[in-house]
């Protein structure tokens, strides 16, 4: 999927950095549960209810009345602290996993250098649960006794460790990973789970995503971790997943909506004590999750929160 970037420099002194993605106007609903991801301070530009026919038309700015109808806009603000290219990459990898044909990414308020290298800063060692420490490539790290060091370069795919989301799989990798298990791991990013479940005992581990990019630097940090034990290939969710021998351990850490659709289907690459970790789920919308799980034939086993996000872990009743 093609995204367009549009960096603005708009002087050294801005403090917020807004981030715009527009999309066609039937998809607005769909953006905006994305981008509320990020924040829940939404700006949303949508002119195609605007009656050009209205007696107050000569009051209407004219760029609005001019303005594309066909296609909306959602925007986010972020202040100095967070990382824009950290952001950026989420939003990628949760595009990708949605039904959104072509979303046009724009930053405004930060240079383009600034952009594409000052999320490294934000981006230090993090341990999580109580074994794996993820560690920056560009980092030094004496890894202290029973530690597992998992080092990662994320380029522009989601996955670092810092987020939320990546943090709450982590932890249940860490409870659900047994020794020589086959994983599956769904919309992997960065590849950073499929690594930890290696890292943690996994025999074998397959990953996939749909965005190519996010496969490349996938199988670049597999390479660069040592790890034979790891693939990692392009495939719409399950749709391109072989399904004649079933995983002990699956990973999806992508949104609500997603795991939603991929639920009918998933079964048929679990038995009957096989777990299923889902995470990305902002918590307003683990109760639909979860009611999609029972519906299907599926228990949840676990459930962790962390600062307004929700993981699961799911098993076959």
């Amino acid at each position: 999927m093609d995204q367009d970037y549009v960096c603005g420099d708009y002087g050294t002194e801005t403090q917020w950095t807004q981030i715009r993605v527009t999309v066609k106007l039937q998809e607005l609903d769909e953006l905006t549960a994305i981008m509320s991801m990020i924040s829940n301070n939404l700006q949303i530009e949508d002119y195609s209810d605007i009656d050009l026919k209205s007696c107050y038309g000569d009051l209407i700015d004219e760029s609005i009345l001019n303005a594309d109808k066909t296609i909306a806009s959602v925007s986010v603000y972020l202040p100095a602290e967070r990382s824009v290219s950290e952001c950026i990459a989420f939003l990628k990898e949760r595009f990708a996993a949605s039904h959104l044909t072509d979303p046009k990414i724009e930053t405004v308020g930060v240079n383009e250098e600034d952009w594409a290298n000052s999320w490294k800063a934000y981006y230090k060692p993090i341990k999580i649960g109580g074994r794996l420490v993820i560690v920056p490539a560009w980092e030094k790290y004496d890894a202290k006794e029973g530690e597992l060091i998992v080092r990662m370069d994320p380029g522009m795919a989601f996955g670092t460790g810092t987020h939320e989301t990546t943090r709450l799989v982590i932890q249940l990798l860490e409870s659900y990973t047994k020794p020589g298990c086959r994983m599956l791991d769904v919309g992997t990013g960065s590849g950073i789970l499929a690594i930890c479940a290696s890292k943690l005992g996994a025999a074998e581990c397959k990953a996939y995503d749909i965005d190519p990019m996010a496969v490349r630097v996938a199988n670049e940090n597999i390479k660069d971790s040592g790890l034979g034990n790891i693939t990692c290939e392009v495939s719409d969710l399950l749709r391109q997943v072989d399904k004649s021998k079933p995983y002990d351990l699956i990973c999806a850490n992508i949104v609500a909506d997603i795991i939603i659709r991929m639920t009918p289907d998933v079964g048929a690459y679990m038995h009957e004590n096989t777990v299923l970790l889902a995470s990305g789920i902002i918590s307003e919308r683990s109760d639909d999750v979860i009611a999609c799980f029972e519906k299907h034939g599926f228990k949840i086993v676990e459930k962790l929160e962390d600062n307004g996000w929700c993981g699961l872990a799911v098993m076959k009743k």
